[in-house]
């Protein structure tokens, strides 16, 4: 299963409690750019930057607004922040949001559902897509992509990491829940052989439905770890039960995640100019630490990149 779909399952019965939780955490002082005019994103006051402004097209200087395609929810990456009405939130949200205020223009976000996002902005119904999308070699032959995350699995235990695991190979010997038919499946699998030859047992691999099924498994103690996508498994883990409840373990050798891949935001190849603007904005918000802040709101530092790249993937 591809895991931008994969993830989709993710926490759907914690969005609540978790979007309440984030507020308390100090995400609701957060306050979208007026036009042309500043905004404060995970506690940072972002101002517009007159040369990057002027980089836009002409087109979007005159209309103010760039039209940005997203598929919600997703979390962490976009949420509505209350169901059954339109405001959104979300770690791409707010990357918007930050980017926008730095170009002097609106970051204004539609709903598409995900497998059409790609196809609008070829149709010139939107300009950019901020959806966690893979950056791939096949969809850059028709949009190009500012990648800002590194993503791929990540392993999510009990609080206070109870087993000690650190990283991959501590999971040979112990019983492990992931979701059946995703790549955090795969990935255990092609582990066991791994396993073999350090002399260690395999991986007692436990297979459920949903996610959320793994998640009650690792609270009752059935298994010692989880095995999910990292950006998932970090916002779990920020808001499940207020952060008491799980931790996410974060290897060194893996910041991304294991079988990283970069997400993009995708943007239209009539916009040229519009791609280096906002690569150069996202450096930016790299460069003086808003990206990070951003990403910690979420739970999940570790992916931010530390370069604005175009076209990043060679696969």
């Amino acid at each position: 299963m591809n895991a931008r779909l994969a993830h989709r399952v993710v926490v759907t019965t914690l969005a609540a409690t978790a979007l309440a939780t984030l507020s308390a955490c100090g995400g609701g002082d957060d306050t979208a750019p007026a036009a042309g005019g500043k905004a404060t994103i995970a506690g940072v006051e972002i101002k517009k930057d007159q040369a990057l402004h002027d980089l836009l097209p002409a087109k979007i200087k005159k209309a103010g607004t760039v039209r940005v395609a997203t598929d919600v929810p997703y979390p962490p990456f976009e949420m509505f922040v209350k169901e059954g009405e339109s405001t959104l939130t979300g770690l791409d949200y707010d990357l918007g949001q930050a980017l926008g205020a730095k170009l002097g223009v609106t970051f204004a976000f539609t709903p598409q559902k995900f497998d059409g996002i790609v196809p609008a902005i070829q149709a010139g119904k939107f300009d950019v897509a901020m959806s966690a999308i893979t950056d791939n070699k096949d969809r850059q032959k028709v949009v190009d992509f500012v990648d800002y995350s590194q993503s791929g699995s990540g392993i999510l235990v009990g609080d206070g990491n109870p087993s000690k695991i650190e990283k991959l190979d501590d999971l040979c010997g112990l019983k492990v829940a992931v979701q059946a038919a995703t790549n955090q499946l795969d990935l255990l699998k092609s582990h066991q052989d791994a396993c073999a030859k350090a002399g260690k047992g395999k991986i007692d691999i436990q297979t459920f439905p949903k996610d959320s099924d793994a998640q009650l498994a690792l609270r009752s103690g059935k298994v010692d770890a989880q095995v999910l996508t990292k950006p998932a498994a970090g916002w779990v883990a920020k808001t499940a039960d207020a952060g008491k409840a799980f931790d996410l373990v974060e290897d060194p050798a893996a910041p991304g995640g294991y079988n990283a891949s970069p997400n993009g935001i995708a943007i239209s190849k009539q916009l040229p100019e519009l791609t280096d603007a906002v690569q150069k904005a996202l450096q930016a918000l790299i460069d003086d630490g808003t990206l990070v802040k951003i990403y910690n709101k979420y739970g999940v530092p570790s992916i931010a990149v530390k370069e604005a790249t175009k076209n990043a993937s060679v696969d």
